[in-house]
């Protein structure tokens, strides 16, 4: 964002730049018409063949060196404008990189595994935009199998989101339906978010008639009976609408019921509830890595600069880990992170957590290490180094955090 600004306060320089000489030169160049108008008039005043007196060539003179001399006025400053559009291009250069590869790692794609996966999310978030054709066109070039990604559940969830911003709620009023348990065992808001917009959609019609507060009643007891313990305040807000009819909700306190954002609001909701229920991520893989990758790479960038010219690059190459902790917000957390008491390290894929009998936990290094060497045999018992118990350090369970 501060590149962003830095780049902004250029443009917005040239704008104020390039308006001021605008209305400048517009007066400038009708002051130079206007004069010469009224010189051409009084020229031809005099006979074509009568020849200029000594006092209109002086006049005439004067004449051309006034408007020269404001020609070139106007050429200076439209110079100078030139060069206060230079200095954003230099900001532009200044406060971005446009080149990244700095950052990133030539070896990653090297490993045919690495591309699969890469391939796999690519047409997972395609089917997740509703994007079917170019997921279905990305699998056969790539030469994935139609196994390796179900595009059911992904198709049918963008139909009822897209149905849900084009005002259409019957497509997801029958899948809450169908999973009306256990939504309720979620403690879902959707179900009646959904009822509340199709008892408002009642209540604004295109055609106002008397059956609409009928209707609307009708749908009222049909479909809110049962969210009377967890909305009945919601429930009285939405009855208060029929006093307004004569005069149209939009009219009244509750035209916020009416708002835009209640779509998209139910949209987020049935995205986030349904992911949830059919266990799968709320956002694409892809999405949520190039989202953390933009917001580490200001500071990977500057990381490396300085990693450059101290010339201790060769510390970064090779490794799974980055040098420096980035905060990418908790909206980026998924999970914890196991530290080994004992050699006092993060663990890894290569150096997972370790669970003993006892209960305690420890990083598999630490285990070979309490085990003098990989663990090959049942014979050797070892001492937990929190607690008195021992134990044979192949029960030792591998836990996931």
């Amino acid at each position: 964002m501060e590149a962003c600004s830095a780049v902004e306060k250029e443009i917005e320089k040239v704008i104020s730049k390039f308006t001021a000489i605008n209305d400048h030169s517009q007066k400038i160049i009708k002051d130079v018409i206007s004069f010469i108008e009224k010189l051409k008039g009084s020229i031809e005043e005099t006979s074509p063949d009568q020849e200029l007196t000594p006092g209109q060539v002086v006049v005439l003179r004067d004449a051309i060196s006034k408007t020269k001399e404001k020609l070139q006025r106007l050429t200076t400053e439209h110079r100078d404008l030139h060069g206060t559009v230079s200095k954003v291009g230099k900001a532009i250069d200044r406060n971005f990189v446009a080149d990244f590869t700095a950052t990133s790692r030539t070896d990653v794609f090297q490993h045919e595994h690495n591309i699969e996966l890469l391939n796999k999310i690519m047409a997972q978030h395609f089917y997740r935009q509703g994007m079917d054709d170019v997921a279905d066109l990305l699998i056969k070039e790539s030469g994935l199998t139609p196994d390796d990604i179900q595009p059911e559940p992904y198709a049918e969830l963008h139909r009822i989101y897209e149905a849900i911003h084009n005002r259409n709620l019957q497509p997801a009023l029958e899948w809450t339906a169908k999973y009306s348990k256990e939504l309720d065992e979620k403690n879902s808001t959707l179900e009646f978010k959904l009822h509340r917009l199709a008892f408002m959609q009642i209540l604004n019609r295109d055609v106002q008639s008397q059956n609409d507060a009928r209707d609307a009643i009708s749908y009222a007891r049909t479909n809110f009976s049962r969210f009377v313990d967890r909305f009945e305040k919601e429930i009285q807000i939405l009855m208060g609408t029929l006093i307004y009819l004569p005069i149209g909700i939009d009219n009244s306190p509750y035209k916020y019921l009416l708002a835009p954002e209640m779509w998209i609001e139910a949209a987020d909701t049935f995205i986030k509830d349904a992911c949830s229920l059919l266990g799968i991520n709320k956002d694409s893989p892809l999405s949520v890595v190039v989202n953390a990758g933009c917001k580490a790479l200001p500071a990977l960038l500057n990381l490396k600069q300085v990693m450059m010219s101290r010339q201790v690059t060769g510390i970064w190459n090779g490794r799974d880990e980055l040098p420096i902790e980035i905060d990418l917000d908790s909206e980026h957390r998924y999970h914890s992170i196991f530290a080994c008491p004992i050699l006092r390290q993060q663990s890894s894929e290569e150096n997972p957590p370790m669970k003993l009998l006892c209960g305690h936990v420890i990083s598999r290094d630490a285990l070979n290490k309490l085990s003098n060497g990989p663990i090959m045999n049942n014979s050797f018992r070892l001492k937990c180094p929190y607690c008195p118990m021992e134990q044979c350090p192949s029960d030792a369970k591998l836990i996931y955090f």
